[in-house]
């Protein structure tokens, strides 16, 4: 499969013109998913999910930095075109824009220290300091939470500067995407964390289409349904 995707890569690679398919990315999202250096796009699931389609599609691919709090301007002036790893729910008017099916799932859980004890609901996070991604839209109950303060909610810079204050135990947990806690306690095995059990939230991933997409969306559509049935996105994801 791996020898399958870097075949389709070379061969659809010769259909890509002067136009260009901007994706959005933000850094924070971190591996598996974006890997940046300089604030540049060099690899990781969206930048191989977006090379593959643009090309598929005839299109030179663009990677254009965008922190969530500035996904709607961005859509709607064109600065990107497309924004995947998204989530209706997180957008505040979800109508604006047209969709892709779903192409993958995630879910948010916890990163804890091996000295604090299991979380089991969101009663057990009352009172404690929970480590989030700044302009990050979490689960309603979660939400509510962090507005009454009976979750302290802590924006972190980074996920180096969350893993560091989490295992000096400055806070109490972290919340993120299981595939990114996954890939960062990969390199940090020895590390005095481990992800908690309960899922906070399941939801599916989507592409979001800006309304100066330059392809039609219905085209965009069919070449991510095409890398989803043929199991391209899933090999994307775990090879990664």
């Amino acid at each position: 499969m791996h020898k399958l995707l870097t075949i389709l890569l070379i061969s659809w690679s010769s259909w890509a013109g002067a136009a260009e398919l901007r994706w959005g990315f933000s850094s924070a999202d971190g591996m598996p998913y974006v890997e940046v250096h300089e604030q540049q796009l060099r690899g990781g699931f969206i930048y191989k999910l977006g090379q593959l389609t643009s090309q598929k599609l005839g299109y030179d691919a663009q990677f254009v930095e965008t922190p969530n709090k500035r996904i709607d301007e961005s859509m709607q002036s064109g600065r990107i075109h497309v924004i995947c790893n998204n989530n209706p729910q997180w957008m505040n008017d979800p109508t604006r824009y047209q969709w892709s099916p779903p192409l993958y799932s995630e879910e948010d859980v916890l990163l804890l220290h091996r000295q604090h004890a299991p979380i089991n609901s969101l009663q057990d996070l009352y009172g404690k300091t929970l480590g989030t991604q700044l302009g990050y839209v979490y689960s309603s109950a979660l939400m509510d939470a962090f507005t009454s303060k009976k979750i302290i909610r802590k924006n972190l810079r980074d996920q180096t500067a969350g893993l560091n204050l989490l295992q000096k135990q400055r806070l109490d947990a972290i919340i993120d995407m299981h595939r990114t806690l996954s890939f960062q306690l990969s390199k940090y095995a020895d590390a005095p964390l481990r992800i908690n059990t309960w899922v906070i939230d399941r939801y599916d991933m989507h592409c979001t289409y800006s309304p100066k997409l330059p392809v039609s969306a219905k085209r965009l559509n069919d070449a991510l349904l095409q890398l989803r049935d043929q199991g391209l996105i899933k090999q994307l994801l775990n090879d990664t």
